[in-house]
């Protein structure tokens, strides 16, 4: 098959929407099927064009045998609604004529990953020149986030936002979506059933499962961590819907304990997070740039407890990519999320997979804490949930089958 992959995300970032649709290309890629890939320099989570990319030029190479166009675009140094859609809009508008020259090339799938939904248009206009068969992949409901964490209120923007996304759902052959209760939301929002196809976030389970000695080693020595300590890790996006301020009033709780706080990642809420812990003269809680992927299994086993944080609204509609490599790794996590959400319900589902707490409770999250530490540090639960149901190859070659009946 030909497919041409859409989205402003792309490896090498190395965690959310980018990490999850790289991978996705280099297995398509692998098993034979013919890719190119239309995306942006890449930028996440540090909200800053990468060292080897140009946020000015258009630029072409490949990738594991995908050939990769990237296209300049708007990265704004601070973070706000109106400079994320100005960031999401200008990706929109610089892909557009790069995506209408892929009519020549014919293919045979158009795989648009949300964010963000200003790519629709495009992709629509191709899909309908080509009589290609268009896919919306949704990673986060744009605007469902943006209501749910108070970006917007009920105004006539918001209505034009809800509207706009109301299109973008019913234009597309399919849409696709990687939790159950985010395909819920798409047939709330009116997608018949028979066009909504569930493809979730995936780990690569062996390698999570079977780590050497000589990584644990390795990274401990990288992150220079000291010993005696019980390590409570935050990997990840450092942004306004985690809201790790409360992780940061828990470490100021606990201080004469032996529990260490390591909060790994970038993202726009970074300096505002360390200003904190100096403010508070904090020595339990230490920032480190995010690992490479290689890195990763070794860093994720050294934890004793795993922080999935998010702010009330955004777990109902956003997944945490990180959980599928803690679940993978046999991690204690504390996940923040209500329990009608899809993190909460697949903590009643599957008891002791994680510990499920109240979002923003500063003393709900210290007692998750504490639960997980007394846990096992292997979590034979989650364990064996990763292998029965975040296994990449059975995931990906799933979907395939079903975009193309």
């Amino acid at each position: 098959m030909k497919i041409l992959i859409y989205g402003i995300n792309f490896s090498p970032e190395l965690t959310g929407t980018g990490k999850y649709t790289g991978e996705m290309a280099a297995w398509m890629s692998l098993h034979g099927h013919e890719i190119r890939v239309i995306t942006a320099p890449a930028y996440y989570p540090e909200w800053k064009i990468h060292g080897n990319y140009s946020k000015y030029w258009y630029t072409k190479g490949s990738i594991d045998n995908v050939f990769i166009y990237r296209c300049p675009l708007y990265v704004p140094s601070t973070l706000t609604t109106v400079k994320r859609l100005v960031h999401l809009f200008s990706f929109a508008v610089t892909s557009f004529i790069p995506l209408l020259k892929q009519y020549r090339w014919r293919p045979d799938y158009i795989l648009c990953v949300a964010p963000t939904l200003f790519c629709v248009p495009g992709l629509k206009l191709l899909s309908k020149i080509t009589k290609s068969k268009s896919i919306l992949h949704i990673q986060d409901y744009e605007v469902d986030a943006m209501i749910g964490l108070g970006m917007a209120n009920k105004s006539f923007f918001t209505k034009l936002a809800v509207k706009f996304e109301h299109w973008c759902l019913h234009s597309v052959n399919n849409v696709s979506t990687i939790s159950h209760s985010m395909v819920k939301k798409a047939i709330e929002k009116g997608v018949s059933s028979e066009k909504v196809i569930f493809f979730p976030n995936w780990s690569e389970v062996e390698r999570f499962q079977n780590i050497d000695k000589k990584s644990i080693t390795k990274i401990k020595d990288i992150l220079s961590l000291p010993e005696g300590y019980k390590i409570i890790l935050y990997s990840g996006n450092i942004g306004d819907k985690q809201g790790l301020e409360s992780v940061i009033e828990v470490a100021d709780q606990v201080q004469e304990n032996n529990f260490l706080f390591l909060i790994v990642g970038h993202g726009g809420g970074k300096a505002r997070l360390e200003s904190l812990v100096s403010h508070k003269n904090l020595k339990n809680v230490i920032f480190k740039p995010l690992q490479s992927y290689d890195l990763l299994p070794a860093l994720l086993k050294i934890a004793d407890c795993h922080l999935v944080i998010q702010r009330k609204g955004a777990a109902d509609s956003v997944l945490p990519s990180k959980l599928t490599n803690i679940l993978a790794v046999g991690g204690n996590a504390v996940i923040t999320a209500d329990k009608t959400s899809e993190l909460g319900q697949l903590c009643i589902e599957y008891p002791g997979i994680a510990t499920l707490v109240e979002p923003e409770s500063i003393d709900a999250l210290l007692k998750g804490i504490l639960s997980a530490l007394d846990m096992p540090h292997e979590n034979e639960i989650a364990k064996l949930y990763a292998l029965n149901f975040l296994n990449k190859d059975l995931i990906i070659d799933r979907f395939l089958q079903e975009i193309s009946l």
